[in-house]
């Protein structure tokens, strides 16, 4: 037992690594950073009600810490939700490792018992350290509850190698949860599902998995109907798909009728990624619409303009999102999507506040909401995050890592197993590599890319680069058929 809890000591210290930053960036920056998004997410928890442009599991979050009417609480909250992210990946990976190694050896090998925690302590350290990681946590967004509900899902299914109809409806649940979070979790579900079937999980649990799925999200969708009229997520559907357009759509080419000309983009600013100026900025035709972007002119027009583009410019569309995927993996941080909502994925140095803000604010917290900077700690987390951010290129790394980290093992036991690494990888660190890549790739394909979308993918690269380089499961060695009664009663006849 002594030694058990030894070899979790290189996890417990970057476990206090971790907790101790982010305690300095709560006294530094006791109120959240704020986002452009963070204002909408405050109003439907105060109103409790759905969104109108997107799910509101994250307000819900928000309405239940309400009580506590403190900015304070809720970052803490969302940094433990941080660290419990972190925790659930080591464990992951350690349950892993006990499976490929027994802790019971003795003799030559018995030092193997240590590497699944030392491997698993090593993989959490993404998870755990970097600023933008820590930052996310720190703002008034969806993302980090939504990086921990996906991850709970994906730890459901991969809890068991023969999964139970109980594990599979905590998959679906979680996965579920995790899409009225983010709508960029509900094809996710499909991940988990083939991930189930290759891990030969059984019908029931894959059947479970997609009613607990499907539950939550018609309810909500029966919430919203309720509110708006309309059985949706959200009134905005269409319009992120066109803002993914913008980047390539040519009405030459795709010769729009005259009523849909109006959605032509017609950018001003090169400082502005088109995606962003065609939602956001002047040049927006959503201002010339009634009802904006949450009208229903607005969604129909988008909805009808996004898929001309992509069907008339199939090799646009698709060059658009690999170069945006790709941006994921880029070394150095461009001001994107313009150069000032860039600069809110840091620790700011002073403080911001304006009016309209600030009202809206006090209703959650009277005392605290006003944006705080306080020193000495403050600076601390600056200097900090000068230090500890992890470019995109360490991304691409574990996910090339996750990919071939099972290939070592095509001979095992002594016997060449050209199969074995494909069926090492698809039964174990498919899921959480899977995720993590279509975590880059839904927000490239349907919206915009964005350094927000990249973190939540660092977890599920972190885990799948753990599962894939141990060895696969042990099978358990058959029990001694003990002897029939005469053969014993010849032995010991023999012995004496």
């Amino acid at each position: 037992m002594r030694v058990r809890l030894i070899a979790h000591a290189p996890f417990a210290g970057v476990l206090a690594a971790a907790i101790w930053i982010r305690v300095i960036a709560v006294l530094g920056y006791p109120a959240p950073l704020w986002f452009g998004d963070s204002k909408s997410y405050l109003e439907a928890a105060l109103q409790l009600r759905p969104g109108e442009t997107r799910p509101s599991g994250y307000p819900i979050l928000l309405w239940l810490i309400e009580p506590f009417h403190s900015f304070t609480v809720l970052v803490s909250v969302q940094h433990a939700i941080g660290v419990l992210t972190g925790v659930l990946v080591y464990i992951l990976v350690v349950r892993a490792g006990r499976e490929a190694w027994p802790p019971d050896e003795r003799g030559r090998w018995a030092w193997r018992m240590w590497l699944p925690n030392l491997l698993a302590a090593a993989v959490t350290v993404p998870v755990l350290m970097p600023v933008h990681q820590i930052s996310l946590e720190h703002m008034l967004m969806s993302d980090s509850l939504f990086t921990f509900l996906l991850l709970a899902a994906v730890a459901a299914a991969l809890w068991r190698r023969r999964s139970t109809w109980w594990l599979g409806g905590l998959a679906g649940a979680f996965a579920a949860f995790a899409a009225l979070t983010r709508t960029a979790g509900l094809a996710l579900i499909a991940v988990i599902v083939v991930a189930m079937l290759l891990r030969r999980a059984g019908r029931w649990a894959c059947v479970a998995a997609v009613v607990m799925f499907a539950l939550p999200i018609a309810g909500y969708m029966f919430w919203f109907r309720s509110e708006y009229g309309e059985f949706k997520l959200a009134k905005a559907n269409s319009i992120w798909l066109y803002g993914r357009t913008a980047a390539f759509a040519d009405c030459d080419v795709i010769k729009p009728r005259p009523e849909l000309r109006i959605m032509c983009p017609h950018l001003t600013d090169p400082r502005i990624s088109p995606a962003f100026a065609v939602m956001w900025t002047k040049d927006s035709p959503f201002r010339e619409i009634p009802g904006w972007v949450t009208g229903d002119e607005a969604d129909r027009l988008a909805s009808e303009f996004a898929w001309a583009a992509i069907r008339e410019q199939p090799g646009d569309y698709a060059g658009v999102v690999v170069h945006d995927t790709f941006k994921a993996f880029e070394w150095d941080r461009e001001p994107y999507p313009n150069p000032w909502t860039s600069l809110e994925y840091d620790f700011p140095e002073g403080e911001e506040w304006s009016d309209k803000q600030a009202l809206l604010a006090e209703q959650y917290d009277p005392d605290g909401a006003e944006t705080k900077v306080v020193r000495p700690w403050a600076d601390q987390m600056l200097a900090y995050q000068d230090e500890f951010a992890m470019p995109g290129t360490f991304l691409g790394v574990l996910l090339l890592g996750g990919l071939a980290g099972a290939f070592p093992y095509v001979r095992s036991r002594g016997r060449w197993r050209p199969l074995g690494p494909v069926r090492h990888w698809g039964t174990g660190a498919l899921l959480p590599w899977g995720t993590s890549l279509a975590l880059l790739v839904i927000p490239a394909a349907t919206a915009d890319f964005d350094y927000r979308y990249v973190v939540p993918a660092v977890p599920f690269a972190c885990l799948a680069l753990g599962l894939a380089l141990l060895p696969p499961p042990r099978s358990p060695r058959p029990a001694a058929e003990p002897a029939p009664a005469e053969e014993r009663e010849k032995a010991e006849a023999g012995r004496t």
